[in-house]
């Protein structure tokens, strides 16, 4: 039987192409704070702070004093950043380096 991943279901496609179609960072609030909790938003926010870090060469210290998060959410980051799909280095590589700490 053939595995279903992210990468090949319309539903998540749909949601992606929801994404896409934001113009404006106040329809991005407006969108998130519909469809995640504060702390899941919360949570997605540190884990951009962290990987940014992470990029700019900050130890894992450094990381958790300033955003606050776990070493093992760190290391999570941290092995996307070295093995996954570059999702963080493409997006915080389209951002202006002060946009993100």
């Amino acid at each position: 039987m053939k595995e279903k991943t992210h990468r090949n279901d319309v539903h998540t496609d749909n949601l992606f192409k929801a994404i896409l179609a934001l113009e404006t960072v106040e329809e991005c609030y407006d969108f998130f704070e519909d469809l995640c909790t504060m702390k899941e938003l919360a949570d997605m926010t540190q884990r951009v702070r962290a990987a940014r870090m992470l990029l700019n060469g900050a130890t894992y210290e450094q990381i958790v004093k300033k955003v606050e998060i776990s070493t093992a959410t760190i290391s999570r980051i941290n092995r996307c950043i070295q093995y996954g799909s570059g999702g963080y280095r493409t997006v915080l590589g389209r951002l202006p380096a002060g946009e993100v700490e």
